[in-house]
């Protein structure tokens, strides 16, 4: 079918600016794979089901808007854990600030430099998860990634990995466009933790495709700032087998526009997936957390939770599904999204959803949106605690079931700590 003539515009015209990147047989394939499918997608549009929310047009222009980097002297988040780390700036890695890309019970490798094979074992992987969450909803940002990604990491987990990979993201250029592209494959009975950080570009386009073997797990924690104008759109796409662990938690603070979706398949019986997310936004901010969960397997278990505190005119947007296909019995699925709005210029926009196609299941959702409770804060005025001080207290408290989520009590101290200084400075 030919694409509508505004889309097929937008689609052309992007298209038109990008130089694809070469490779050996393996990613070429997959490359033009993904070009294709972009082709016959078109770019969104805010006419799309799963965009009416949130305006496209910044992440598809030709020129990514100028966005101008945010430098403070603050310490570095993750800065006391040991780690692997992998830096890069505006999209390009830089060898001096990474480690040695090494660690027990994993293999690190660039995709710029493991491109030139012929042969890979990420062959079997790279844009192979994208295309499979392209349905029944398609994600059209994913795809052109997987065509045009010149960078990223391919980490193989054959066990117990010794320590955290951290991928940290540096901006600063003005008028940075940057792709990256990270495949992660968990072998059966391995364990890996993931850390991402930083605000990475003026406009950042990232796929994160992991596949998580039988009795693997798999953890994810991501902060998402500080830069007031960076715009990103991020996509995570996870397939679960038997028995394996999926958690993944995404921090989120300031920035005009982020869109992350999360799709996850649970293929293996007995598997768990949780998803979560704190956002705090203030002003000229959009956050968009769009999330896709595939039951098809027995006995699985899937959370969700999303919360988000909104002032000054910020916006916040959650969509998020449960699907659970037929014989898909014992699932289990939460959902829950929760806004906390700090004044009367403040919005959030959700589309909560189950589809069920199995008869032995027990699935929930809910989304709510308030103001500060008014009893607790009474209480709290009343024991002599100023009123910012209650508030941010309040605030916190709001936040916990998201970084619960974090299996680490280490990482939610950390991201606690974080959400603590957000708060602290804009009371200030």
């Amino acid at each position: 079918m030919a694409l509508s003539n505004p889309k097929q515009t937008v689609t052309d015209a992007r298209l038109a600016a990008l130089t694809l990147p070469g490779g050996g047989g393996w990613i070429s394939a997959a490359r033009k794979d993904a070009l294709a499918r972009v082709q016959t997608m078109g770019l969104p549009q805010r006419r799309d089901e799963y965009w009416k929310f949130t305006r496209p047009d910044t992440l598809t222009d030709v020129e990514a808007p100028r966005a101008e980097a945010f430098h403070a002297d603050e310490q570095e988040i993750f800065g006391d854990v040991d780690r692997v780390k992998i830096v890069f700036v505006d999209g390009v890695f830089d060898p001096q600030e990474s480690s040695d890309l090494a660690a027990e019970g994993v293999k690190i490798e660039r995709l710029a430099e493991a491109s030139s094979a012929d042969i890979h074992w990420a062959r079997d992987l790279y844009g192979v998860l994208e295309t499979r969450g392209q349905s029944p909803v398609e994600r059209p940002l994913a795809a052109l990634n997987s065509a045009a990604a010149t960078d990223g990491v391919l980490i193989h987990v054959t066990g117990k990995a010794s320590k955290p990979i951290n991928l940290i993201y540096r901006h600063e250029s003005d008028t940075s466009d940057v792709m990256l592209h990270h495949v992660i494959k968990l072998d059966a009975g391995a364990e890996l933790t993931l850390l991402e950080n930083g605000p990475a570009a003026a406009r950042f386009n990232d796929v994160l495709e992991v596949e998580v073997c039988d009795g693997a797990a798999f953890h994810h924690v991501r902060t998402q700032g500080r830069d007031h104008q960076r715009r990103a759109a991020t996509h995570i796409f996870a397939r679960l087998g038997t028995e394996s662990a999926f958690k993944s938690f995404t921090m989120t603070a300031n920035g005009a526009l982020t869109r992350n979706e999360c799709i996850i398949e649970l293929l293996g019986d007995d598997a768990s997936a949780h998803v979560a997310g704190a956002s705090m936004g203030d002003g000229d901010f959009h956050d968009d957390d769009t999330v896709f969960v595939t039951h098809d397997a027995l006995r699985c278990e899937s959370r969700q939770v999303y919360k988000k505190v909104l002032r000054n005119g910020a916006t916040g947007v959650f969509q998020g599904k449960i699907l659970v296909k037929a014989g898909a019995q014992k699932t289990d699925g939460y959902q829950i999204s929760q806004s906390l709005l700090l004044d009367e210029d403040s919005q959030f926009l959700a589309k909560p959803e189950l589809e069920i196609y199995a008869d032995d299941v027990i699935c929930s959702h809910g989304s709510t949106s308030g103001a500060i409770d008014e009893d607790a804060m009474y209480y709290l005025r009343a024991r002599g605690v100023p009123k910012g001080i209650a508030t941010d207290l309040l605030t916190l408290a709001f936040l916990a079931e998201a970084v619960d989520e974090i299996a680490d009590t280490d990482l939610q101290d950390e991201i606690k700590a974080l959400l603590e200084g957000w708060l602290e400075r804009r009371r200030g």
